[in-house]
């Protein structure tokens, strides 16, 4: 049976081998759109065969989900690599450096390791179930931030937004009840940040499993909290979450979202 050992260095390996392509490809890729306002460029799918290239020589009989549609299945393997080879097109496109390379591993929904790098800045976040979360060699932790309005929060927005969206609404209760927010345009790197204690507060309703696969498990293992919005159990397919850097700020962000998602039959 191959080790965890083994699957958090293919991890990195193939986050760091997809970042190298990124940053080959900057400024040259040719963009379309997959929907309005939702960008694809020939770096992605360069990215994401790199990505597939290493998984599959080292693990030929596992499944691989990847953003630009599903790499590889396999009816014989219990695990499957979430991917997204490039989170943040919008900024790549523009040249703005907050983008990211996101992959995880997963066994029977049970998430195993994680990497997330952020090429141009070279900063690799990784974690491995049970054993922490790291930048490049170094633990890190989520903050220790306790009142919402001492916090930084995080937000995220589809690419078309509505004003009567849950994403928008958290915007605007943030504004109000948080120190500062920020958009990085990246949800990978929001999850990142909150794991080392950059960011306190994060929340979205409508990301995608391999925008915050990785990410999930990293904030986590730094000791972050990360649920559905109203405090229920986190389902890594819906696309809804709430993460807070600990468990006090935790309450506070539920009785913060209640106006938006209700009491989730509390």
């Amino acid at each position: 049976m191959d080790s965890i050992a083994k699957f958090a260095e293919v991890c990195q390996r193939a986050a760091r081998t997809a970042g190298e392509v990124l940053l080959q490809w900057r400024g040259r890729a040719k963009v379309s759109e997959k929907a309005p306002a939702d960008l694809v460029t020939e770096a992605d799918l360069a990215a994401q065969e790199a990505i597939q290239d290493t998984i599959l020589r080292e693990f030929p009989d596992h499944a691989i989900l990847g953003e630009e549609g599903v790499v590889a299945s396999s009816t014989g393997s219990e695990y499957r690599w979430i991917v997204d080879p490039l989170d943040g097109t919008t900024n790549y496109v523009h040249q703005v450096p907050h983008y990211s390379v996101s992959i995880a591993l997963e066994r029977a929904g049970q998430l195993l390791v994680a990497a997330i790098l952020e090429p141009f800045f070279g900063e690799c976040f990784t974690a491995t179930a049970g054993c922490g979360a790291f930048l490049g060699k170094h633990p890190i932790h989520s903050g220790r931030v306790t009142e919402l309005s001492d916090s930084l929060a995080a937000v995220g927005l589809p690419p078309r937004a509505r004003d009567d969206s849950p994403d928008v609404q958290f915007f605007l209760q943030s504004v109000t009840h948080c120190q500062a927010i920020r958009r990085t345009g990246s949800a990978a790197l929001n999850f990142a940040y909150l794991a080392a204690g950059r960011f306190d507060l994060f929340a979205c309703f409508s990301t995608k499993i391999w925008d915050v696969a990785a990410g999930i498990l990293i904030a986590r293992e730094a000791g972050a909290m990360v649920t559905a919005p109203d405090g229920g159990e986190l389902s890594l397919e819906s696309g809804q979450f709430l993460a807070s850097a600990n468990r006090q700020l935790h309450e506070q962000a539920l009785q913060m979202l209640r106006p938006i998602v209700g009491d989730g039959g509390k």
